[in-house]
């Protein structure tokens, strides 16, 4: 044989073959597994938070995080798509012609080795046996066929549950329409076109104006699915395909306007339900269409589905004042900014720019010790990053309302400097009109250096051991103004730092408590000057007063490590919500839909149709007929079912 030929031949036999079909099968399950397990095309710094570098790199190099789109995975649709194609070419002649054949062929010693056989004595005339028999075999629901045979003989060849053939061939063919639909709906011609440098996806973030016709995706792409961000009142022509690290821009053919979008809360303050009031201008329309969509109920149009798939932020506006924690006056400026917007604080090489990420008028969270209570709303919190010069930035998460913890209350602020750390919060105490200013007003107290000699003269004053004394009493003035000192450039840092660099080792501990507890009543006095400069009455000496001191002193301590000298405290907020839509155009979900019901079908005929065949042999000679019966499935059903053919047909042709 030309070795042409014979390798064609063994290629036909490889790629038609159940083993071939069968491993390309399991490689597709295992990696649906992949892809139904690991969050498909999240932001590439969520993988390498997840993963560390190193699995980052190889589960990239591995197309991982986007399985069904990744070139491998098309081609191995594509293999089986050939595999079953070519299967079903090689073995579908075969099944038709056993579909059709009643198997008329069959001779009387064929029919002595069939295992389910019986043959009869009888007196009847031919005609009248074959009526009776005919007769049996139309009421049982089989097709028949007579043939004469050479001895004189004749057979009937009967057949029923052939049907069950084409379960083989519906069952193929509907991988085949699935595979298909799969490989409409995979990308191929971006695949394609991406391969021939065509197209490029676009990692940088820069307005969907500039992106280059490069990395746009025409009207006419005949699959995707993009996503689109609307707040109420704006309408826009693109959506974005996350592709990888990047993305692309797909134009439509239509506009999308947000007429209003609506959000229900359960009590809780958890979303219960949300939904968006759509409008579509298309110049081929005598009128733009107007459609409410919620969640499972999308809006199709020109084949694109429009499915309401979450919401966000539509560019809430902010006003906040901005205290200086490292300022000894008490005062705060004002600051006005839009979330996706920017704003500037400071100057020179000290200036910093803000950009407000995100706003959330509701926070679920469980406050409970033990993590057992009831989650409850603790109120809106802004996200926002302030930037320096040289292009670092520290990203913060400030809430608006106080939070009770541990029975007291406190306004939340938090830090990280990376999207890997986690947040790290701050404490900031309540006053008795539970708002920040009592504690701004203290910090400002405890870095005003002309009020340490009055704090240390109040604190003389109270102790009887100092005031008797002058040089005494001078003396400790003098300590308690240097510790005020200190303490106002590192806070608790600062302190331990000094008593490490000139207090011995054994004396360091008993010379912490006793600075801790001068601070402590530094502290007590310098929130008194505070509040009666503002007018307000003095703080009892209690228990109560201690616990909200030593949060006081715990705050100043941790602004040294706030990493900014500005606090944004959130004053008012008109809260604008943005619609997030997914838009898929999706070719395959017809032919995947046909080639379920196909495979329904198929499964069907394999699983619940069996294929039953009677021959009954007349010998008029021997005044005898010969009953013979088989099926492919021989299971209990039909040892029963022969058993009673036998009985009726011994009474028949008695």
């Amino acid at each position: 044989m030309n070795p042409k030929l014979s390798f064609i031949k063994n290629l036909f036999d490889l790629l038609s073959s159940m083993r071939f079909a069968v491993s390309l099968l399991s490689v597709l399950g295992i990696a649906s597994v992949i892809g139904t397990v690991l969050k498909q095309n999240e932001p590439y710094e969520n993988y390498i938070i997840k993963f560390g570098q190193f699995w980052f790199g190889l589960f990239e190099r591995l197309g991982l995080y986007d399985v069904y789109h990744s070139g491998w995975f098309l081609l191995i649709l594509l293999f089986l798509v050939v595999s079953t194609s070519l299967c079903v070419y090689r073995n579908s002649p075969h099944m038709l012609k056993e579909w059709r054949t009643f198997k008329e062929g069959a001779t009387e010693k064929s029919l002595n080795a069939f295992s389910h056989q019986a043959t009869y004595e009888t007196n009847l005339e031919m005609d009248a046996l074959k009526q009776r028999l005919t007769h049996f075999l139309n009421a049982k629901g089989f097709q028949y066929k007579f043939k004469t045979q050479s001895d004189g003989s004749e057979l009937i060849a009967a057949k029923a549950g052939t049907h069950q053939r084409w379960g083989y061939i519906f069952t193929h063919v509907a991988m085949i329409v699935i595979l298909f639909g799969g490989l409409l709906d995979g990308n191929l011609p971006f695949k394609v076109q991406e391969m021939m440098g065509y197209k490029k996806i676009e990692t940088l973030d820069i307005p969907e104006s500039q992106v280059p016709e490069v990395s746009r995706l025409g009207i006419y792409n005949p699959s995707f699915r993009a996503n689109m961000t609307l707040a109420e009142g704006m309408s826009d022509n693109v959506a974005f395909v996350r592709v990888r690290d990047g993305y692309l821009v797909q134009e439509l053919p239509f506009r999308v306007a947000l007429k209003d979008f609506r959000i229900e809360h359960y009590a809780t303050g958890q979303p219960k339900s949300f939904e968006s009031d759509l409008v579509i201008v298309d110049p081929e329309l005598k009128e733009p269409i107007t459609k409410t969509i919620s969640v499972n109920h999308p809006l199709v149009y020109k084949g694109v589905a429009i499915y309401q798939s979450d919401f966000q932020d539509g560019g809430t506006t902010l006003n906040f004042k901005v205290w200086d924690l490292f300022s000894s006056k008490a005062d705060s400026s004002a600051l006005n900014g839009a979330i996706f917007g920017k704003g500037d604080l400071g100057v020179g090489d000290a200036a910093l720019k803000v950009e407000f990420n995100d706003f959330r008028k509701f926070n679920i969270i469980n406050m409970s010790p033990d993590g057992k209570g009831k989650p409850q709303n603790v109120g809106p919190n802004i996200t926002y990053k302030l930037r320096d010069t040289r292009g670092q930035a520290v990203e913060y998460v400030n809430y608006m309302q106080p939070m009770q913890i541990d029975g007291k209350h406190y306004f939340l602020t938090g830090m990280r400097e990376t999207v890997q750390d986690e947040f790290r919060y701050m404490r900031i105490p309540v006053d008795s009109d539970f708002s920040l200013n009592g504690f701004m007003n203290f910090r400002a107290a405890m870095l005003d250096t002309g009020k340490y000699p009055e704090i240390a003269k109040r604190i003389a004053n109270n102790s009887l051991d100092v005031k008797k004394d002058p040089a005494v009493r001078k003396q400790f003035e003098e300590s308690i103004v240097q510790l005020l000192a200190i303490f106002a450039k590192g806070g608790y840092s600062g302190v331990a730092q000094v008593i490490e660099q000139s207090v011995p080792e054994k004396e360091r501990e008993a010379v912490a408590r006793t600075y801790i507890k001068m601070i402590s009543v530094a502290a007590y006095e310098a929130y008194n000057m505070s509040l009666a400069a503002n007018g307000k009455p003095v703080l009892p000496s209690n228990a109560e007063t201690e616990n909200m001191l030593r949060d006081s002193l715990n705050a100043f301590s941790d602004i040294f490590f706030f990493g900014t000298p500005y606090y944004l405290q959130l004053e008012q907020f008109e809260h604008k919500e943005a619609s997030g839509l997914q838009l898929t155009k999706s070719p395959g979900q017809k032919w995947v839909y046909l080639g379920s019901v196909l495979l329904v079908l198929g499964i069907f005929a394999m699983m619940y149709i069996r294929e039953r065949r009677i021959w009954l042999s007349l010998r008029p000679s021997k005044q005898q007929v010969h009953f013979a019966m088989a099926s492919n499935r021989k299971n209990l059903d039909f040892e029963k079912e022969f058993n009673l053919f036998r009985e009726q047909l011994k009474t028949i042709v008695s």
